[in-house]
């Protein structure tokens, strides 16, 4: 892997969550900005019809940490979870939910204990 590939993969599976889309970029980029490994956050769209996969689009193409793969129907959070798995570029990789139900500002914390064996 070169040292410009991420090394963090943070994988947000999304289904019909426009509302929490850009917030949720916001305090995952504040919380992994300083982080010593390169980030990717990687938004798994599981067919939402509300239009949350174009603001994965709009945040992709101003963030090079994000990408965005989109489902052409709701195959359930199970499928859209290992399709990032294996679409991650992170020697590690982490989950969260995209509705702000889980605090962004603790995945350092989680790398860091991960880290520590």
């Amino acid at each position: 892997m070169a040292d410009s590939e991420p090394k963090i993969s943070i994988v947000i599976p999304v289904y019909d969550v426009v509302e929490s889309l850009k917030e949720l970029h916001t305090r995952i980029s504040e919380a992994v900005c300083s982080l010593p490994k390169p980030v990717e956050q990687l938004y798994i769209d599981d067919g939402s019809t509300d239009g949350s996969f174009d603001v994965v689009r709009r945040l992709s193409a101003e963030d090079p940490q994000v990408r965005g793969i989109r489902f052409r129907k709701n195959y359930g959070k199970s499928a859209a979870l290992a399709v990032g798995f294996r679409e991650a570029r992170g020697d590690i990789i982490v989950t969260i939910d995209a509705d702000l139900q889980d605090e962004p500002a603790e995945i350092p914390n989680l790398i860091a204990e991960l880290e520590k064996g």
